[in-house]
């Protein structure tokens, strides 16, 4: 038989328990400090201690589309977007910059900060999420700097027609699960490639294990020729830099292109997080590796297959 007392202690030892249970999943959980349904999406912003970020639905985790340090706004919270940076190891001086999707604007305000003096358009489907980067991640604009609310296709289809060029095109649209179809086409592509200057360079967030892979590198092969892939082997990550095939500089050796901007951007990407060793050592041409078959189907406008654009 158990006494009196040993059947309270075991009941506010249960109780104890509990209570911790209980207030765990409070502590390690979000705050969520907007939530608004846009024309294209559900939107959240969630607080988590120093972290802030934009999600395009609650699902997964894996749907954030923006983060930042609230203590720290200037470093740079995702390894892709660091990756995205290996492009000025080559150009590293753009004039004219066009981002395709905003999400909180972390791009844009680090390239401003990075290249005070350059034009920088950042073309976003959901003005909403525009309004979002405003209030919630410090996007920043002035006379240079410009949000577009509109179809990144749509855009870069009126930009050739106004015989608009870029320096350096960011292409990082996501609809909360990948690329949107109609921008990952040969079609769009040639497009996108007209748009460049003759030094112009394409960069591109996608993933290495993503099921569109093995598509996604034939397409830019037969659009823009080799191609450098930049990864970090640690996580997902793939970036896409591809430049004008008419001024195509993949026949000089990686080393000759930026070994100089390597050191002299080495303190100025330093404060975002970036090392720009690594970067450059993240870099590899598909000319001496093409790790897809031959036979790839190309993605077009005709084909551009939905059922596959989900991550492994």
């Amino acid at each position: 038989m158990f006494s009196h007392n040993t059947i309270n202690n075991v009941i506010m030892t249960s109780l104890g328990l509990l209570l911790i249970l209980m207030l765990l999943p409070q502590q390690a959980s979000a705050k969520v400090i907007h939530k608004e349904r846009s024309l294209y999406r559900n939107i959240l912003v969630e607080d988590k201690g120093d972290l802030r970020c934009l999600k395009f639905n609650v699902k997964s985790s894996k749907t954030q589309q923006s983060c930042f340090l609230k203590s720290q706004p200037e470093r740079l919270y995702f390894n892709y977007t660091k990756l995205l940076l290996s492009s000025l190891l080559i150009n590293p001086n753009p004039e004219k910059i066009l981002v395709v999707g905003l999400g909180g604007g972390t791009m844009s305000n680090t390239l401003h900060q990075l290249l005070p003096n350059s034009q920088i358009d950042n073309v976003e489907i959901d003005n909403s999420v525009i309004k979002v980067a405003r209030e919630y991640f410090h996007f920043f604009e002035n006379d240079n700097i410009k949000a577009i609310s509109q179809d990144g296709r749509v855009f870069v289809k009126r930009a050739l027609l106004k015989k608009q060029q870029y320096d350096w095109i960011i292409l990082d649209a996501f609809n909360g699960d990948y690329i949107p179809e109609h921008l990952m086409t040969k079609e769009f592509l040639e497009e996108i490639k007209k748009l460049l200057t003759p030094n112009g360079i394409l960069t591109a967030n996608t993933f290495s294990v993503s099921k569109l892979y093995d598509y996604e590198s034939a397409t830019y092969k037969a659009v823009f020729g080799d191609f450098y892939q930049v990864r970090n082997l640690k996580n997902s990550n793939r970036v896409i830099l591809a430049m004008n095939p008419e001024y195509n500089k993949h026949n000089a050796d990686i080393n000759n292109l930026t070994k100089a901007n390597v050191e002299a951007l080495k303190q100025a990407l330093k404060q975002f997080g970036v090392d720009t060793h690594f970067l450059a050592q993240s870099m590899s041409s598909t000319q001496n590796a093409e790790d897809w078959p031959k036979n790839t189907p190309l993605l077009t406008d005709q084909f551009a297959p939905a059922n596959l654009l989900n991550i492994d």
